[in-house]
């Protein structure tokens, strides 16, 4: 009995922890917290009425996959993203999209044509809706459906641990931009066509070229605010 209850504070603690991981990050998503925003344990703790224990470990977790960092003599801040490792990561990405796309193509096709047109309908539909949270997940769930059918896990293990600096990335620019998401939602559309049509070559090619216009927009994005932010703080330094 002891073992049980002990297994169930467990559980119940490392699903305290995954919660409080999950609206730390959507608040980040979402912009209500900033790059290089101090994050205080006891704040967090009373806004999601909690211990500072969950809290703290669910920081932990955050630093260590890189959404928060340590600052000196500040603690905790949310991590900025750099232009730098979103271009890194959207080359690495493009290479894997094209491939993942191919192989849906070529081993499902069929059920491209079957399942693939319900998720293209939510991504329009959320599209239309607005919500950065929605359109986030739509965009998830259909570039994990393209992994399920291309029927490579190794490629899925691969892309696994930078979801959440692509969530990031997104929830950036769809903030920022209206009209992005109407255009990501086309371009899905168009790879869709492809790989249920099982034509492979067209599904690598339109997919590497979606991820290649993203990154150029989100890349430009960052690198105007980077320059910004060097203008401000050349500009503090000269007002002492």
């Amino acid at each position: 009995m002891a073992g049980e209850t002990e297994a169930r504070t467990s559980a119940t603690r490392h699903r305290l922890v995954e919660q409080v991981y999950g609206a730390i990050f959507t608040e980040i998503t979402e912009g209500r917290l900033a790059p290089n925003t101090r994050l205080i344990q006891d704040e967090l703790a009373d806004a999601y009425g909690v211990s500072r224990q969950p809290v703290q470990q669910a920081l932990l977790l955050l630093r260590n996959h890189g959404i928060v960092r340590d600052a000196p003599r500040r603690g905790l801040v949310v991590a900025p993203l750099e232009a730098s490792f979103v271009r890194n990561l959207y080359e690495v990405r493009g290479v894997l999209e094209g491939l993942t796309s191919r192989l849906a193509a070529e081993r499902n096709a069929a059920r491209a044509r079957r399942d693939g047109p319900a998720l293209v309908a939510a991504g329009h539909a959320a599209a239309q809706g607005g919500s950065v949270a929605e359109l986030i997940a739509a965009d998830i769930a259909f570039h994990r459906f393209l992994g399920e059918i291309a029927e490579n896990p190794i490629i899925v293990e691969t892309a696994a641990p930078h979801f959440n600096h692509l969530q990031r990335i997104m929830g950036e620019v769809l903030r920022e931009d209206e009209a992005m998401p109407r255009r990501i939602w086309d371009e899905h559309a168009a790879i869709l066509d492809a790989v249920a049509a099982g034509d492979g070559e067209a599904a690598d090619r339109l997919s590497r070229q979606h991820i290649a216009r993203a990154a150029t927009v989100f890349v430009d994005r960052l690198r105007a605010q980077e320059n910004a932010s060097v203008a401000e703080a050349r500009s503090r330094r000269v007002q002492r």
